[in-house]
């Protein structure tokens, strides 16, 4: 097995794991992580990526992506929380302004993309 092929087995595994701890806690967004997941899992691994389609829970998130590119509003507000959030423990740390000024660009422009996606 080639690394590249490691690496986005991985990236697969470690993105469903985070997208399971979003399940139970607030502040971690599902979704993305999910799609992420199924992304990787779409490069390295079939079987993963079969059982992630198939799976109860997963399954219709990646459907909904795939079909209409629709991201659900819980999952836009939490991104949302979470991107103020690390922003916010950056400033209050002291982080360089150029890098809060990158960030805060990088970051409105994941928000217009966020929320100019259909919600259902």
């Amino acid at each position: 097995m080639s690394p590249g092929l490691i690496g986005y087995r991985i990236l697969a595994y470690t993105s469903l794991g985070l997208a399971i701890a979003g399940i139970v806690l607030p502040l971690l967004p599902t979704t993305p992580f999910v799609l992420l997941a199924a992304w990787s899992a779409g490069r390295s691994s079939p079987e993963f990526h079969r059982w992630l389609h198939n799976h109860r829970t997963f399954g219709p998130i990646i459907e909904n992506w795939k079909t209409r590119r629709a991201v659900p509003m819980r999952a836009k507000w939490l991104a949302c929380a979470m991107l103020l959030l690390s922003w916010g423990m950056l400033f209050a740390s002291g982080a360089s302004i150029w890098l809060l000024a990158g960030l805060a660009v990088f970051f409105c422009g994941l928000l217009v993309f966020l929320f100019t996606r259909p919600s259902r």
